[in-house]
């Protein structure tokens, strides 16, 4: 089972959601409250179950209503997700990955992992 880890940082409050070995999966923005990064849990637990598939590195993708995970190339050349809830706000975002298995496998582990996951501090 994954877990949620909320961080103060110098700013606010993040967290990350780590899979079952621990790896991160997702992060999120810096909060300027705790309460407001666990809002942002709760945004992440509620949507990435029912969140459909934005593929934007399809030629003449079509795009979706939220939520919804996108799918698409950065500007170094790597996959990468991010999770946008109903209002169309990012909740949470994934690093880098190589190939675009790899990118959707870490999508796959978002949904498995952060409906259940616990909260804990960093």
């Amino acid at each position: 089972m994954g877990k949620f880890i909320i961080k103060n940082t110098k700013t606010g409050y993040m967290f990350n959601l780590l899979a079952s070995n621990g790896e991160p999966i997702a992060t999120s923005e810096v909060y300027t409250s705790r309460a407001g990064c666990k809002n942002g849990i709760a945004s992440v637990q509620k949507n990435a179950p029912i969140a459909a598939m934005e593929d934007q590195t399809a030629l003449d993708f079509e795009p979706i209503m939220n939520p919804k995970f996108e799918v698409y190339v950065d500007k170094s050349g790597e996959f990468r997700f991010r999770l946008k809830a109903t209002n169309g706000q990012v909740i949470a975002a994934s690093e880098g990955y190589k190939t675009k298995s790899s990118c959707l496998n870490g999508v796959a582990s978002v949904r498995k992992n952060a409906p259940d996951a616990p909260i804990a501090d960093a």
